[in-house]
């Protein structure tokens, strides 16, 4: 195998790490960075939606956003107009992230993408979902007795931060030891990396030289007598044509990535919403039956994830005129707000009986380990509702939250 060189030949895009100054006009200057943005995104949404459902900006390139369910399912399922090439919500680069990294399926578009996600789906089926179950309550004990026994601790960094990321290790079957090495990279690469560019070049450097040795380490054995993981699982695959390293690679990166920060994210939502609404907390321990309506209100009105497609002919959508090339940034959070899909939207209503959120997206794309995040959603809560007595912020002004690709809290100070 051959060891790739990510950077090799990479063009950065002039004007990613510049300061824009303040947003003057969210209708044609919109910046996801901004810091209101980050913390209270509903406000803007609800304004945006009245005045200019789809917004538009040139600060780092040009860019779209849509706020309405509608326009964004519309988007979704338009894979001939809207690609999935670019995915990255900033691009660092001059060209498409697929066509220089890829990490398929995600950045894929079909026929590529049919293939690469049949590959995964046993991976993230009923039985793998199931097996992993009680090691995430295991997990999800262990995690409170080492953190929580005094009643104190920081639900988002010693608890939610924690449980995404060895259970997707253990799934792909690299060390769990490695936690820190992978938290890092995520957060180098998609909180810190439109900030320093270096730093997340470096970590997908790092990333790819990892699984190389991983992925070598099991061609190097013999069939039958390598573990029972996930890259094992691909390496063996029969397909059509060979899985090229670059694609295997690609794969590993995604399914690491998207296996952390994400389900970080909505945990660490999850426990801030429960800290600051006792009496959402209280009921979730009064009705337990209600927590898997709980788990998708969490999902619906705490989204994380924004994704973007890229234009790929001068085309319009709802009377905007796009341009080949530009990108649409996928507010899938800003849909599960939409009141004409939601009845009192911005209201989290924890036994919401009608929720047809995309907290997964939409499409041929969404999300294939949403049954695991769900898992982990609903163990992680149940447990720590079990665990730990009622509990509050122990400090409000602490509360930090990281936006961009991926929203959540990163500091989440509770005490019983």
């Amino acid at each position: 195998m051959t060891e790739p060189t990510p950077t090799t030949g990479l063009q950065f895009r002039a004007g990613v790490q510049e300061d824009y100054g303040p947003v003057t006009d969210w209708a044609t200057d919109f910046d996801l960075m901004d810091e209101d943005y980050v913390v209270h995104p509903e406000q803007r949404w609800s304004e945006q939606r009245e005045r200019c459902p789809i917004a538009f900006t040139e600060r780092r390139q040009r860019t779209w956003l849509p706020v309405r369910y509608e326009d964004l399912t519309e988007i979704a399922h338009d894979v001939e107009r809207f690609s999935s090439r670019d995915i990255v919500v900033v691009s660092p680069f001059d060209q498409p992230i697929n066509d220089l990294m890829p990490v398929p399926p995600i950045s894929s578009d079909p026929p590529v993408h049919t293939w690469a996600r049949r590959l995964l789906l046993p991976a993230f089926g009923p039985t793998a979902i199931e097996k992993m179950t009680p090691i995430t309550r295991g997990l999800a004990n262990d995690l409170i007795d080492e953190h929580f026994s005094d009643g104190h601790g920081d639900a988002a960094s010693d608890y939610a931060r924690h449980i995404p990321v060895r259970i997707i290790a253990q799934m792909l079957g690299v060390p769990v030891e490695d936690e820190d090495k992978f938290t890092g990279w995520v957060v180098r690469t998609l909180q810190n990396g439109f900030q320093n560019i270096d730093g997340a070049m470096d970590a997908l450097g790092e990333m790819t030289m990892y699984f190389v040795g991983a992925v070598a380490e099991r061609r190097a054995m013999e069939p039958g007598t390598r573990p029972d993981d996930i890259i094992t699982m691909l390496i063996e695959a029969e397909t059509d044509e060979p899985i090229s390293d670059q694609h295997l690679l690609g794969t590993c990166f995604l399914l690491l990535v998207a296996g952390i920060d994400t389900t970080w994210s909505n945990i660490g939502s999850a426990l801030w919403h429960l800290a600051t609404h006792p009496e959402d907390q209280q009921r979730l321990r009064d009705e337990p039956e209600l927590m898997p309506m709980a788990v998708e209100e969490f999902l619906r009105f705490y989204s994380p994830v924004t994704m973007a497609r890229y234009v790929t002919e001068d085309t319009e959508l709802a009377g905007c005129p796009m341009k080949e090339g530009d990108k649409i940034l996928m507010a899938f959070p800003a849909g599960n707000h939409d009141p004409e899909m939601f009845e009192d939207p911005d209201q989290f209503i924890i036994d919401r009986k009608r929720n047809r959120h995309f907290a997964f997206g939409s499409g041929i794309h969404r999300c294939l380990g949403s049954n695991l995040a769900r898992m982990e959603i609903k163990v992680a809560l149940e447990t720590f509702l079990e665990r730990i007595p009622t509990f509050e912020l122990a400090d409000p002004d602490a509360v930090t939250w990281t936006g961009g690709q991926v929203r959540g809290p990163r500091c989440v100070p509770i005490t019983s």
